[in-house]
């Protein structure tokens, strides 16, 4: 970009840019690092003092929601609203003390290597959870007894990612690919174009599905654009004008000593990353395929509960997770706690995680027999495990021959 094009409006929105994305990634490279990460939890504590502060007292609302598992609360909102207004005051200090520069060449450049390679991090961490199968893992049996229509629209989504593979490997390899590509200055824009079309699909299933990382995803998409924004130009005219495009020169030009320390640093940290990634995701897919030791679904052939719905079925399938399907179809999720010693499931409800009740079990061959307290009232239930049923969705397969669709 030649000193020319750093108009008084471009320079501004550039400081403005350099401020938000600053505050936007840092922690980053050091909350990658094992370890290192928690040498920054201060980071993390200023945010909520000042979130939390500027909530009450701008909008008067007192946040007691910490991001967990979502990433569109309340304090997200708050939070990306104080980085707008800190990123603009500090644009308009630092415009009223840097005068004097006409062009940000090199801070530019910097900004772009910093934004490339969290940018990189990030599609690398996700697509490895997709290649992996962990961020979508097939559907559980509490998922597959759940009727159709009952499902949220975030469940739908990940029932439709969990029930196949193949397409999880195929999304993630396509954000893995725009990963690869903007750790490298020569393929930053083919890189960027990858992700744009990725983020984009993702962007959108996260708004027409409902699923609370709208704000993360429209930021990835945002820095993908940001990358392209100096090869519009060059990019209109291949693609939309049919006219030759100039080739660009790379800068800054790195000295002779670099241009060997430099792909080299980069190879390490790239290889580093798709390592921890991959680490990352072969963990996440443990948690789901471990089983509970009595794995199935249970008909419920007695039951007793004072003042409650009377359950249709219990569902164990993960460890540390129980379903119940009441009559009427609607679900009760617990996190559960197998005492096998004692014979007791504690049970916290996934909506009302400060409660928790011990009942006793005991299992003969295929019937199990509960006693316990369940929210102050006496339990009692006796419970038949039925043959494992071959769900559709699951067992159906790929066909290369459809003589008529199989539209179940």
């Amino acid at each position: 970009m030649p000193p020319s094009d750093w108009s008084p409006a471009r320079r501004g929105a550039f400081r403005f840019a350099a401020v938000y994305l600053f505050l936007y990634l840092f922690p980053f490279p050091f909350n990658v690092i094992p370890g290192v990460d928690k040498l920054f939890a201060w980071w993390d504590g200023a945010w909520e003092v000042v979130v939390k502060w500027t909530g009450l007292r701008v909008f008067g609302v007192t946040i007691t929601v910490m991001p967990a598992g979502s990433g569109d609360t309340t304090f997200n909102y708050v939070q990306l609203f104080c980085l707008v207004v800190i990123a603009a005051l500090a644009t308009i200090v630092w415009s009223l003390l840097d005068r004097r520069t006409q062009d940000y060449d090199a801070l530019h450049h910097w900004l772009r290597v910093y934004v490339r390679f969290y940018l990189a991090t990030a599609m690398l961490g996700y697509g490895a959870a997709k290649v992996i199968q962990s961020q979508f893992p097939a559907p559980s049996l509490e998922r597959l007894i759940q009727p159709f229509g009952d499902a949220s629209p975030m469940g739908l989504l990940w029932t439709f990612m969990g029930a196949s593979a193949a397409y999880n490997v195929f999304t993630g390899a396509g954000e893995m690919l725009g990963g690869l590509l903007v750790t490298t200055r020569r393929t930053t824009t083919l890189g960027a174009l990858v992700i744009v079309a990725v983020m984009s699909n993702v962007t959108m299933l996260n708004f027409a599905y409902d699923v609370p990382v709208k704000l993360f995803s429209m930021h990835l998409l945002a820095m993908a654009i940001f990358l392209l924004l100096p090869d519009l130009r060059r990019l209109a005219n291949v693609l939309v004008l049919n006219c030759p495009a100039q080739a660009v020169e790379l800068r800054p030009q790195l000295g002779e000593r670099w241009r060997w320390w430099a792909p080299a640093a980069r190879t390490l940290f790239v290889l580093a990353l798709i390592v921890l990634s991959f680490q990352q995701a072969r963990e996440n897919e443990q948690v789901y395929q471990k089983q509970s030791p009595f794995r199935g679904i249970w008909n419920v052939e007695e039951f007793a509960l004072e003042g409650a719905p009377r359950w249709r079925r219990v569902v164990f399938d993960y460890p540390h997770s129980l379903g119940v399907q009441l009559m009427t179809d609607a679900r009760q999720r617990f996190r559960l706690t197998l005492d096998e010693s004692k014979r007791t499931l504690t049970l916290r409800p996934i909506e009302e995680p400060l409660k928790k009740f011990t009942i006793g079990y005991a299992v003969a061959a295929d019937v199990m027999t509960l006693d316990g307290q369940l929210d102050g009232k006496r339990l009692q239930a006796r419970l038949r495990r039925m043959p494992m049923p071959s769900f559709r969705l699951t067992s159906r397969g790929f066909h290369w021959i459809n003589e008529t669709p199989f539209n179940r």
